[in-house]
């Protein structure tokens, strides 16, 4: 009789685990499912949230050109000098490129004078007792987030004039050359009503906007999303 009734709790037991076993098991595809629903869902945002912003970063690129001055190294004394071959630069390249509206123009000048921008850089480099090359660049480089006034450049490629010091492994020094935000105030604390008509006038409303109102790109990161890359990938 003990037998039995052992027998019995065993059966019990057992029928008990594997009901407990399968629901264990609906639990563990419900959640499954729901995370695959939310990482999916997570990505179509992302991807929405960004692709504006992107997009609209693209435009403005095709009307701006950057100056990229990269220094020789992080010594005191490499930086000090970046910063007079920016000065330099600058101040010569000002008078080819103060009226000039129209971006095609613009890259035109630039890149005919590449050729002065490393003869003026040179000299004051030899004038400071140095004897690093130099090499004056007109290509796509990419740019962080920059703000000058009140104009926030959103993160990305950008046509530009690059200056490598030397070894080039400093900190390096930019600005907008074109439309002229360079000449203006090297803090970036105004930009002219000049210059801003200058943009107004190359860019869009809704581009102009973007700027000013800086909605920009921006690296969202989800926990959960991140939790997910890490089971799935």
């Amino acid at each position: 009789m003990k037998n039995k009734i052992n027998k019995r709790l065993r059966r019990k037991n057992l029928h008990n685990k594997a009901y407990t076993d399968k629901n264990n098991n609906r639990i563990r595809v419900f959640f499954l499912l729901a995370l695959l629903i939310i990482s999916y869902t997570l990505t179509q945002i992302l991807h929405l949230y960004k692709s504006k912003p992107s997009r609209l970063q693209e435009e403005i690129a095709k009307e701006i050109i950057r100056f990229h001055v990269v220094a020789n190294s992080d010594s005191d004394e490499d930086q000090n000098l970046k910063y007079q071959v920016k000065d330099a630069v600058l101040k010569t390249l000002y008078p080819y490129l103060k009226d000039v509206d129209n971006i095609n123009h613009a890259r035109a000048i630039l890149k005919e004078k590449l050729p002065l921008i490393e003869e003026v850089a040179s000299k004051v480099i030899k004038d400071k007792g140095y004897t690093y090359s130099v090499l004056a660049s007109y290509s796509n480089c990419y740019f962080p987030l920059k703000v000058y006034g009140d104009y926030t450049f959103p993160p990305g490629t950008y046509q530009a004039v690059q200056v490598k010091i030397g070894k080039a492994q400093g900190k390096n020094w930019w600005c907008v050359m074109f439309p002229p935000l360079c000449f203006v105030d090297e803090t970036y604390s105004i930009v002219s009503s000049e210059s801003e008509k200058k943009l107004s006038f190359l860019l869009t409303d809704e581009e102009l906007d973007a700027l000013k109102t800086k909605r920009l790109p921006v690296k969202v990161k989800f926990k959960l999303f991140a939790a997910l890359k890490n089971l799935f990938c």
